[in-house]
């Protein structure tokens, strides 16, 4: 499912038809079923991404959104190269990426860094601050003195609003918002220029929320920082975002700037994910209640993912996977019904 676009000189990352399944049939004696009287071997595989393409230009903050179980985490990590992709290519700063070896990707490791969800699952437990983020520093630059490395370590506390003199103390000592801001130190400490934030205010109250938040604007201004942003909260999206993707059962359906995303969202998917957002003075009728339950990855429906869930659905829709076509500048939606003037 490949997206047409111009060629631009300022993609930073660029995604063609990237595939991510996984197997979990488990071991031979798990796959064998009894069929019509025949022992047969059977495997189960989990189609988490499925032929996603996208570009996001440097600078920007390009935003993953859609429901759980979607396939958000999983894109963000094999864009980062933690899942390898079944099928498609990565691209950074045009050279291919998905293909290369540890050795090889050592380069790029220290451009791209990922900011997870849970900061407390990825920090280690028996490392102090000061070790947590050294030990990046230290491995890129062999050379570096310890003096030039705890100065960067203080520089980089105090820049996510943690007191250096912390530095000896263990992640359990922090709060989870503290623990997120060493988190997000960790991802500077090797100067990237690309960062998969994966949920990475999901796990915190509201009022810490907004401080993370800003903290990485402030750090994407200051740094000139491009972000690949997952998240389901779509206040939050709408509030940083310079485009956004919306995805369902590992599908791309619209690809859109922010703006005209939330005043005019065209895929019937996005007008239900927007019309779910709590508004004041709207009335309860404009909630659109979508029928059916969301359909399992394992066993995809045929044409369109989102066929058996949407009112405007018909035969074509049921039988012919829909290419995202571009329908005005910058927006692109994979629907029949758009296509085809219907919706």
């Amino acid at each position: 499912m490949t997206i047409a676009s111009t060629p631009r000189t300022d993609q930073l990352l660029t995604l063609r038809n990237v595939v991510k399944h996984f197997d979990i049939s488990g071991g031979l004696l798990d796959q064998l079923r009894f069929q019509n009287g025949r022992l047969t071997r059977r495997r189960t595989t989990v189609k988490a991404v499925n032929n996603v393409s996208f570009s996001i230009t440097a600078g920007e903050t390009f935003s993953v959104v859609g429901e759980s179980g979607c396939g958000k985490s999983t894109l963000a990590r094999t864009t980062i190269g933690i899942y390898p992709p079944n099928r498609g290519e990565i691209l950074y700063r045009d050279q291919r990426i998905d293909n290369k070896n540890a050795q090889q990707m050592l380069p790029f490791r220290r451009k791209m860094q990922m900011i997870f969800q849970d900061p407390y699952a990825s920090l280690n437990p028996r490392k102090t601050v000061m070790q947590t983020l050294e030990e990046p520093v230290v491995f890129h630059n062999p050379r570096i003195s310890s003096a030039d490395v705890r100065q960067r370590v203080a520089t980089v506390m105090s820049q996510v609003g943690v007191d250096p003199k912390w530095a000896g103390r263990y992640p359990h000592e922090f709060s989870g918002g503290q623990r997120q801001r060493i988190s997000i130190a960790r991802a500077l400490m090797v100067d990237p220029e690309f960062i998969v934030a994966d949920e990475p205010v999901s796990a915190l109250d509201v009022s810490i929320q907004a401080q993370i938040l800003n903290l990485l604007m402030d750090a994407q201004q200051q740094r000139g920082l491009t972000y690949l942003f997952i998240t389901h909260d779509l206040s939050v999206v709408e509030h940083i975002s310079t485009r956004v993707a919306v995805m369902y059962l590992g599908t791309l359906c619209e690809l859109s700037p922010a703006k005209p995303l939330f005043e005019t969202p065209r895929h019937p998917y996005t007008q239900a994910l927007l019309s779910a957002i709590p508004k004041l003075g709207r009335p309860a009728s404009q909630h659109i209640r979508l029928r059916g339950e969301v359909p399992t990855p394992i066993h995809l429906p045929s044409g369109c993912v989102f066929h058996g869930r949407c009112i405007h659905a018909n035969q074509r829709c049921r039988e012919e996977i829909p290419m995202p076509k571009q329908v005005e500048t910058g927006v692109i939606v994979a629907c029949h019904g758009i296509e085809e003037g219907r919706i």
